[in-house]
């Protein structure tokens, strides 16, 4: 038959394929063991991994446009570097990256860069676009993706992890309309995009519907799509996540997630605090054996794994060609800013984390707060954004102390929430200031009243500056809750075209613009 050929080749194909999987399932525990004797050899080296990073990134670099700008040729250390090359923002990079857009070569780094990733970070604009260049894709994000299952293994060596499929909750793409040459979109289609075929073989769904740009269209499908898959690891921002699963529950009548996929293990999170959501996922995974797997993956690179399941933190990855540098939380917006190295950095102080990257980012505020826990090896905790935190009255109050007393507080009350948003209640005459809190719970507590009362208490526990302002009332009033009706974060998101990807909802801000436009959205449905 005439089109005897092109099957063949596709059996041909699938055989190959087929015959790949089976001799990397065969092989994989010995070349995860190599793996993390490899990780640890650069563990065990930090400082120098690091300079050696920084090195080849300079010398990479140094006939761009940037490079030539700064003389990178010239430069030969750290203090060299520090000195003489600015730490930059997005809006003070963007003149460079928009021409990158529109296909200029070595402008930040060398060649064309036709990737960008579509981010919704703390810019002046509604989006910001990083440049993911393939020397990106393949010695950070992807290399980091098997660093991922290499710590999976290596935690769980009995794990089936290789023996069925992963479900990820992907983004989308498109052409960039002012240079079709250039593709745009969440990191997650971008990864998926480029991920090699062997990849997308295990992977569900299919990459047409991973891409779809349409949320409310692509949980569906997805949904439809994924029920009788043997599903064995699930990947993605829990708050998307969470959608899913209540869609694959209405349709197959399940009561929980393990009834619809029998042989699922691992759920990998990153992109917001799991800990508002662990004891829905416990609900919806009800095992003790279900693993959870934090990473810090962001379109600039991949930072950070959870390397030890028995705690909560991440091991810094110190080999995925990104250069790191630190920036004090306290002095970020001061006269007294200063930038620091790895070796400078101390446990339980909050810092701006900084990075030069294999795409030109340079010096580049990733826009994340994170601690250090452990200095040997480096680990971290991500503690919030640098424009998401409440510091209205002198409290400090980050992400990571409002999702740890949100934790708390749904535990001790038998109740999980979707979503919270807070801000401040300014000081008007007469009146004392506090915190106005916007919460969508599940189920609402049977004493709400009690259950505000316990949360101020749990901040106040986990923040002392909280506790000071709070004394006696002296300062700040108790906080004020407001239950939300359910659906309306993902309703306002929706409203404002901010679905799925790298789209999170607000948890802090020192301002009432979120608190204000959803309160006055929910009054208008």
């Amino acid at each position: 038959m005439w089109n005897q050929p092109y099957i063949n080749y596709r059996r041909g194909a699938f055989l190959e394929i087929t015959c790949m999987i089976e001799l990397i399932n065969r092989n994989m525990a010995r070349y995860l063991r190599f793996r993390y004797k490899n990780i640890q050899y650069f563990m065990d080296r930090p400082f120098e991994s690091q300079d050696r990073i920084f090195k080849d990134l300079i010398r990479l670099a140094k006939n761009t446009e940037w490079g030539t700008k700064y003389n990178f040729a010239s430069i030969e250390n750290w203090e060299q570097f520090n000195e003489r090359v600015p730490v930059s923002t997005y809006d003070e990079l963007k003149p460079s990256i928009i021409r990158m857009m529109y296909g200029q070569q070595d402008v930040l780094w060398p060649g064309e860069v036709k990737w960008f990733s579509k981010s919704s970070g703390t810019t002046n604009d509604k989006s910001k676009f990083i440049p993911v260049s393939s020397e990106n894709l393949k010695k950070s994000h992807f290399k980091s993706t098997w660093d991922v299952l290499t710590f999976l293994y290596m935690n769980k060596p009995e794990s089936n992890l290789f023996s069925g499929k992963n479900l990820g909750m992907g983004g989308s793409i498109a052409p960039f309309e002012g240079f079709p040459g250039t593709i745009i979109g969440d990191i997650s289609g971008i990864l998926l995009k480029n991920s090699p075929p062997i990849g997308k073989s295990v992977q569900v769904p299919d990459t047409e519907t991973s891409l779809i740009a349409d949320w409310n269209v692509k949980i569906e499908k997805i949904a439809r799509l994924t029920q009788k898959e043997n599903l064995i690891s699930i990947s993605g921002v829990p708050t998307w996540a969470v959608v899913l699963f209540r869609r694959i529950m209405e349709l197959t009548g399940k009561e929980n997630m393990l009834e619809v996929w029998p042989n699922a293990e691992v759920y990998i999170h990153g992109g917001v605090s799991f800990e508002p959501y662990k004891e829905q996922f416990k609900r919806l995974f009800p095992s003790d054996d279900f693993t959870y797997l934090e990473v810090y993956n962001s379109s600039e690179g991949y930072f950070g794994i959870q390397d030890d399941l028995t705690k909560n933190d991440m091991l810094l990855l110190l080999n995925n060609e990104i250069f790191y540098e630190f920036i004090p939380f306290d002095d970020f917006e001061t006269d007294r800013q200063k930038v620091i190295e790895l070796k400078d950095v101390e446990l339980k102080k909050n810092y701006v984390l900084v990075v030069s990257t294999n795409a030109g980012l340079w010096r580049y505020i990733v826009g994340d707060t994170i601690r250090f826990t452990n200095l040997s090896p480096f680990k971290i905790k991500i503690t919030g954004r640098v424009k998401h935190f409440i510091n209205v009255f002198g409290e400090e109050v980050m992400v990571s102390n409002t999702d740890k007393a949100v934790a708390t507080t749904c535990s001790k009350f038998g109740v999980t929430i979707d979503n919270y948003t807070v801000a401040p209640v300014f000081l008007t005459r007469g009146k004392k200031g506090g915190h106005q809190w916007l919460v969508e719970f599940n189920k609402l507590p049977n004493d709400l009243d009690a259950f505000k009362k316990d949360l101020d208490l749990n901040l106040q526990n986990i923040n002392s500056d909280y506790e000071a302002k709070r004394f006696n009332d002296l300062a700040l009033k108790e906080l004020e809750l407001v239950p939300l009706p359910k659906g309306s974060f993902y309703k306002w998101m929706e409203s404002r075209g901010k679905l799925g990807g790298q789209n999170k909802v607000p948890r802090l801000s020192n301002s009432r613009e979120y608190v204000e436009s959803i309160l006055s959205f929910i009054n208008h449905i």
